[in-house]
C-alpha cells in the first residue's frame, strides 16, 4: 500500500492512524509513505515505524511572483520521482490524506490504473482533492454536504481518524494535571496552535498573559517549536505557576483531560479530537490556509452550538472575555460539551481501512 500525506499533523496523523488499523487487520501489508521534503512527515512517519520517501514538491504560490517558476520546476521533478516510486514499489492500492505530495503520487497511480482512496478532512475540499476526485475510487469525508465538491456516488462518510490514545478510557483529570505539573484544584485553559504553532494566537495570548496570573487560571500553552525560544525570552518574569509553556504536547490525551476550556485553530484533525473528548472550545480559524477552509470547519460546529467561532482578526479583543465567560458559566460549557460530542466518529480509521481493503479485493490483488 502506498500512502501520501504530509505538511501538517492534520494530514499526517489520520494517515498513520489508518495505516495502523490496516496493519492490525492484515499484519502482512507492506507500506510506503510519500511526503514532501523538509516537512514534518519526514520525522513523524519514521517515528511511527513506517518508511517514507520525500518529493521536492511545494505549494502553489498564491500571488504572481518568481516563485511560480520554482513551483513548476519542483512539480516537474516531483512527477518524475513519483513515476519511479510507483513503478518500483508497484502498489496494489494507494491512498491520499492531503499535503503537497498527494497530487503527483495519485496522478501517477491513476495513470497506472492503481485504485486509490482520497480522504478529505475539511468541510471545504482542497484543490488537489477536487482535481483527483474523478479518478478516485472512493472519497472519505468528515462533513455533510460534500457532494458540492465530489461525485455523490463516490462519497463515504467516515469522519477523521484521530490518535488511538484518545479512544482509551479518558484519563482522570487529577492524574493528567499531576503529570503535566498543574494544580487540579485550579481551572486550566489549554491553548494550541496545532502541530506547527500559530503566530497570531501566540501574540494574543502573550499580550494577555497577566490575565492568567491575576485570576488564578492555569495556562497550558503549546506554542510550537518555531516560537518557543522567542516566547520564553518575552515572557521573562511572567513565567510562573500559572503559565506552562511547551513546544509540543506529546500526550494530547492528558492535555485534553486537564483542560476546562480549549483554544485552538480549526484544523480538521483538531476538531475531530475535540469531538471525541467533548471539550468546550474556542476555535480561531487560521486566515493563512487555502480557501479559508478552517473558517468553514469552525462554522460547521458554531452553527450547531458545539463551539465558539472567533475570527483571527477579533481574537486580540475578544479571546480573554470569551475564556472568562466560559470558565464562569458551567451551563454554557456543559451544553457545548454535549453538542460537540454528538459530532464524534470513533471508528473513522476502521471505516477508511475497510474502504481501502475493499479496493484490493475488487481489483483482485
Amino acid at each position: 500500500m502506498l500512502i501520501s500525506a504530509g505538511g501538517t499533523g492534520g494530514h499526517i496523523f489520520p494517515a498513520i492512524a489508518t495505516a495502523n488499523k490496516i496493519k492490525e487487520i492484515h499484519p502482512d501489508v507492506e507500506f510506503l509513505f510519500v511526503g514532501a521534503e523538509g516537512k514534518m512527515e519526514m520525522q513523524k512517519v519514521p517515528a511511527a515505524g513506517y518508511p517514507i520517501i520525500g518529493l521536492p514538491v511545494m505549494g502553489f504560490p498564491r500571488k504572481p511572483s518568481l516563485k511560480l517558476f520554482k513551483f513548476i520546476g519542483a512539480l516537474y521533478k516531483s512527477m518524475k520521482r513519483a513515476q519511479r516510486i510507483v513503478r518500483d514499489f508497484a502498489p496494489d492500492v494507494a491512498a491520499g490524506f492531503g499535503g503537497y505530495a498527494s497530487g503527483p503520487v495519485l496522478r501517477v497511480a491513476a495513470k497506472r490504473k492503481i485504485p486509490f482512496v482520497i480522504q478529505e478532512q475539511n468541510s471545504y475540499a482542497g484543490l488537489t482533492n477536487r482535481m483527483l476526485a474523478k479518478k478516485a475510487n472512493a472519497i472519505c469525508v468528515a462533513y455533510d454536504g460534500m457532494s458540492k465538491f465530489f461525485p455523490a456516488e463516490k462519497i463515504v462518510f467516515t469522519g477523521n481518524p484521530v490518535r488511538a490514545t484518545l479512544f482509551a478510557d479518558m484519563v482522570e483529570r487529577k492524574k493528567a494535571c499531576i503529570a503535566l505539573g498543574l494544580d487540579a484544584r485550579r481551572p486550566v485553559v489549554f491553548v494550541t496552535g496545532g502541530s506547527l504553532g500559530a503566530r497570531s494566537v501566540n501574540d494574543v495570548v502573550l499580550a494577555n498573559a497577566k490575565y492568567f496570573e491575576n485570576n488564578g487560571v492555569q495556562l497550558l500553552w503549546q506554542c510550537g517549536s518555531l516560537y518557543f525560544k522567542e516566547l520564553t525570552n518575552k515572557l521573562g518574569f511572567q513565567v510562573s505557576e500559572s503559565i506552562h509553556l511547551t513546544k509540543f504536547v506529546d500526550n494530547m490525551d492528558y492535555a485534553y483531560a486537564a483542560a476546562d476550556v480549549v483554544v485552538a485553530r480549526a484544523g480538521a484533525s483538531t476538531i475531530s479530537e475535540l469531538s471525541i473528548v467533548g471539550k468546550p472550545t474556542i476555535l480561531i480559524p487560521s486566515p493563512n490556509v487555502a480557501e479559508d477552509h478552517q473558517t468553514h470547519n469552525a462554522k460547521a460546529l458554531a452553527d450547531k452550538g458545539a463551539a465558539i467561532l472567533l475570527p483571527d482578526s477579533e481574537a486580540h479583543d475578544e479571546l480573554i472575555p470569551y475564556i472568562d465567560k466560559m470558565l464562569n458559566n458551567n451551563d454554557m460549557t456543559r451544553q457545548m460539551s454535549e453538542k460537540i460530542k454528538t459530532l464524534a466518529r470513533a471508528n473513522a480509521d476502521t471505516m477508511i481501512a475497510n474502504e481501502i481493503l475493499k479496493l484490493v479485493k475488487i481489483h483482485g490483488a
